[in-house]
């Protein structure tokens, strides 16, 4: 049965992480198309359900919110805290 809890922990992190990275992606996309963009809150919510790397990948992949100082620092810190989360728990 607990093998069955990280397999699924596992697949929710990489799931996540994909969702993190494709809005990033998105918004970018929008962005220059000057349509309707996805929230801020929204891109933060999803960094804090653990999709945070994804997120900060893709906004140094596609060169998105890299000039506002509160997702170059935010972004990368919630990584920081969630490894040291996890880091925690395990040990």
């Amino acid at each position: 049965m607990e093998k069955y809890i990280y397999i699924g922990l596992a697949a929710y992190y990489i799931v996540i992480n994909i969702v993190g990275f494709s809005l990033m992606y998105s918004d970018k996309k929008r962005a220059r198309r000057g349509e309707w963009r996805i929230s801020e809150a929204s891109l933060f919510t999803i960094a804090l359900l653990f999709g945070a790397l994804g997120s900060t990948i893709g906004m140094w992949k596609f060169r998105h919110k890299t000039k506002h100082w509160y997702f170059v620092v935010g972004m990368p810190l919630i990584f920081i805290i969630q490894v040291s989360i996890v880091i925690v728990l395990l040990f």
